[in-house]
């Protein structure tokens, strides 16, 4: 099973950010190595420019609040507790990229718990396939055109496509995110945005592998941008909670 989550773990962002995450509960009820074992609803914080762990993304990713994927069966004080395996997602909705912390390596601490009843003395089953594959997702893409740009003044191209192929072993779910710099939102579009964005298919179910997802979008919608870049993140998600994603960029100019 996979490592507990603790303080000492590193949460970094896709902008290079370095996480600080912070319990709820203070003192915290269980450490290991001197790290805070972080339950769900913990969150953390992204450090401001000029921080040198600062988030470099526009918007900022600013934090995150934990979820835990019901894995497994240990909890304090009824929250269960996090594992490093657990997808998790800053605010403005990309993933978290989380590491076993640095201190824990010579003596790891695992969760050997499971979601399924266990009878009293009785050792845990071995785990299943999809728990067991601790292979990350693979997510690749191809735009038309090959490089996304988009003119204002002369409402060219008239349409643009990305399609995103998603490989797992063991897939769970797909996650479809833009980044808006100029006006500094984010947004979800894993069900498109009809009629001028359109996600084939939408959801975010993601039960084949491999999966074609294709976003297309018209002149209408990439005008709605605003002069200046915009960033699709594609995140595909196994049953494990092992998580990749992969990021195109559409510059609008006048």
């Amino acid at each position: 099973m996979p490592q507990l989550l603790t303080t000492n773990s590193i949460i970094t962002c896709p902008h290079l950010g370095v996480g600080v995450s912070i319990p709820i509960d203070l003192p915290p009820k269980w450490t290991v190595q001197g790290g805070a074992v972080l339950l769900e609803n913990d969150g953390g914080i992204f450090p401001l420019p000029p921080a040198i762990t600062a988030c470099k993304g526009i918007p900022h990713c600013v934090g995150y609040k934990l979820q835990s994927m019901g894995l497994n069966s240990t909890r304090v004080s009824g929250r269960r507790v996090i594992l490093v395996t657990d997808f998790n997602q800053t605010f403005t909705g990309v993933p978290l990229i989380i590491l076993p912390s640095p201190l824990d390596v010579s003596n790891p601490s695992i969760d050997d718990s499971t979601s399924a009843f266990i009878p009293n003395g009785q050792p845990a089953p071995p785990l299943s396939p999809d728990l067991a594959d601790f292979v990350a997702p693979v997510v690749t893409s191809v735009s038309n055109p090959p490089t996304l740009k988009f003119n204002m003044t002369t409402n060219t191209p008239p349409t643009a496509s990305i399609t995103f192929t998603l490989v797992s072993g063991h897939p769970l779910k797909w996650i479809l995110t833009l980044l808006n710099e100029p006006l500094k939102f984010h947004k979800d579009l894993t069900n498109g945005q009809p009629p001028d964005l359109t996600v084939t298919p939408s959801g975010g179910n993601w039960n084949k592998s491999p999966l074609t997802v294709t976003v297309f979008m018209n002149a209408n919608y990439m005008k709605s941008l605003t002069k200046g870049n915009h960033h699709f993140y594609m995140t595909g998600v196994s049953q494990r909670g092992l998580s990749k994603f992969e990021r195109v960029t559409l510059e609008v100019v006048v």
